[in-house]
């Protein structure tokens, strides 16, 4: 599996207009949410995405795809500033996606077009794991109709099985599925440091 960690080179950087509307829409956003990042400010967290606007096109694309990427945290042990996909259902353009390529090279007939796992990598993002998708649900209601991949471990994926959850009952639930399924109404959240 590739790494996610950074854009590739040969990736050509986000139009200036692009960029510029894509920090508008983020800051809207940020402004709009406080209770996501309630000691953070707005002007830092520009400063950071204008020194590595590598990320910028790896944000652009969670926003392209349905994601309404949001800043949720800051680790002050790296200094960097934690995205999360805060839509309030699983990103609309990354459903109808298996877990894996592995899963999806699995499927003998009607294949899904991509894999959660294939999908965040080309979008330079990480699937949120479990304990993320709980952090996330502390700052809102989502996935009420909707379920998402999130990162399997190891010993769970090498038996064929994936993770995924959702909010129902006012309750955060993990289920496990074939990595090969998938379903209309789930896709996946990612989560980029910036």
């Amino acid at each position: 599996m590739k790494s996610n960690k950074k854009s590739s080179p040969s990736q050509p950087a986000l139009p200036a207009g692009k960029r510029e509307e894509l920090l508008k829409t983020l800051k809207a956003r940020f402004e709009n949410n406080m209770n996501r990042h309630k000691s953070l400010e707005w002007t830092k967290v520009q400063s950071a995405l204008k020194a590595k606007s590598e990320k910028l096109r790896s944000l652009n694309e969670m926003e392209r795809t349905g994601g309404e990427p949001d800043v949720v945290g800051y680790d002050t042990k790296t200094g960097e500033y934690i995205f999360y996909d805060c839509s309030a259902e699983t990103p609309k353009e990354r459903r109808n996606v298996c877990y894996d390529r592995e899963a999806l090279d699995s499927r003998k007939e009607h294949k899904p077009k991509n894999s959660a796992v294939d999908m965040a990598a080309g979008m330079g993002i990480e699937l949120l794991t479990e304990e993320q998708y709980r952090h996330l649900q502390e700052l809102g209601e989502f996935d009420l109709k909707t379920s998402s991949w999130v990162k399997t471990p190891d010993r769970i994926r090498k038996l064929g099985g994936a993770l995924f959850c959702d909010r129902r009952y006012d309750h955060v639930f993990v289920y496990h599925n074939g990595a090969e399924s998938y379903y209309g109404a789930r896709g996946f959240r990612g989560s980029l440091r910036v």
